[in-house]
């Protein structure tokens, strides 16, 4: 047996009362039309599994693995079960007692931790294939198979290095024209989000000082964990989690600009299980929740364009913002926001899922770009790096050249 009443999650389990109500939310079950690849489902066997009724852990992983943990059924939930939490909890019981075998498993728990996790190396990793583009290896190594074809798919050209130079840690003040407004926030890099998108963390930065705010960049803040969480791996996500509440240990708001680090950071209180985590917890903000909240004193620059917005799952379920996107982008002059059909459904991102599980993601996807496509948008606007690579490679599988660009780079004022 690989868990017992005595695991955290278990009681947490006997919350759901089997409604249903969270199957059309779930994007598995909508693609699969199986009840175990649904949230309902999946409960039912972990609390199977954690009262001695199913005795391989092994019959029920496939089934958790296809979980991309978007947490469309919370929000649909009426009981209030705690999915994610109960998800993650059973994946770390799992990897702890019975670690997945298999050179993906190996390369996963490798390139998470000793990568995506120091920040050194992930620079390093991308100036290596940013070199290897720039030869024609990719291309090369794309025609041979050497890399798998939903890899190959997914990634973007890596960016030139000076799109991926790291921001200037320290403090940051408002230009000398700029109206201070005595607020200091600390800014929230990321991983991923600097090397693949380095102008939206350059966008984040001028948006927040044009506006008046001073704006410090840790030096030893680093990676938020959320991969290793999702990949049941909670002790070294830990880690993490208590460096960077240290790092920001100085400031009174965090801000970030990524769905998926943002939803993890305010869910420390969680994973440490201590006052730090819940203090830091408590003032991290998205960074369109923050000036949402706070209000722009920057008009931001003319743009005559019809603009889909697609909410981040991590964004809308994990964090209960919706509206404040969209607010702020009602301020860009001459911008059209066109609904589109089902505008918080998962697009299959989901961190590393779309690598992982290929073909249900893929699926999921082209769902996506099927609402997106049909409001004829001149652009897609979402704020999640992961999200913004997955919808922009099925747009160019599907032959479209629409680009796709997180709300603060259209918040920005002239020049």
């Amino acid at each position: 047996m690989a868990s017992s009443p005595d695991s955290p999650a278990y009681p947490r389990t006997l919350d759901c009362v089997h409604c249903g109500l969270c199957l059309p939310t779930c994007p598995t079950y909508q693609v699969l039309g199986v009840e175990a690849d649904s949230p309902r489902g999946r409960i039912y066997l972990m609390r199977a599994l954690t009262e001695g009724r199913v005795e391989d852990p092994n019959a029920i992983r496939p089934f958790l693995d296809r979980c991309l943990d978007c947490r469309a059924c919370e929000t649909a939930c009426p009981s209030g079960v705690r999915y994610g939490e109960i998800l993650e909890t059973v994946r770390g019981e799992l990897e702890r007692r019975t670690p997945q075998r298999g050179l993906a498993a190996w390369l996963t728990r490798t390139l998470l931790w000793h990568v995506v996790a120091r920040q050194g190396r992930l620079r390093l990793l991308f100036a290596l294939l940013r070199a290897c583009e720039v030869l024609g290896l990719r291309k090369l190594a794309t025609k041979l198979r050497l890399i798998p074809s939903a890899m190959a798919r997914l990634a973007p050209p890596i960016p030139p290095g000076h799109e991926r130079r790291p921001l200037p840690t320290g403090r940051h003040a408002p230009p000398p024209h700029v109206r201070a407004r005595g607020v200091t926030v600390g800014m929230f890099t990321g991983c991923i989000m600097e090397p693949m998108f380095g102008r939206v963390n350059r966008a984040t930065l001028r948006l927040l000082l044009v506006n008046g705010f001073h704006v410090e960049v840790p030096a030893q803040q680093g990676c938020c964990g959320a991969l290793l969480v999702h990949a049941g791996q909670p002790e070294r996500a830990r880690q993490l989690a208590a460096a960077n509440t240290r790092a920001f240990a100085g400031v009174d708001v965090v801000l970030n600009n990524s769905a998926g680090c943002g939803c993890a950071m305010k869910e420390y209180g969680h994973l440490l299980g201590d006052d730090a985590g819940r203090a830091f917890a408590a003032k991290c903000r998205d960074v369109s929740e923050f000036l949402a909240s706070e209000g722009l004193t920057a008009t931001p620059a003319p743009l005559p364009r019809r603009a889909v917005y697609d909410d981040p799952c991590h964004l809308c379920h994990g964090q209960g913002v919706r509206s404040q996107p969209r607010q702020l982008l009602g301020e860009v002059p001459g911008l059209q926001l066109v609904p589109h059909e089902s505008p918080e459904d998962c697009c299959g991102s989901a961190g590393i899922y779309n690598l992982l599980q290929p073909g249900v993601a893929a699926e999921i996807g082209r769902r996506k770009i099927d609402r997106l496509l049909a409001a004829r948008p001149d652009l897609v606007v979402t704020g999640n790096p992961g999200c913004m690579m997955q919808i922009d490679s099925h747009l160019r599988a599907a032959g479209h050249d629409v680009p796709v660009r997180h709300p603060v780079e259209l918040l920005l004022p002239p020049e």
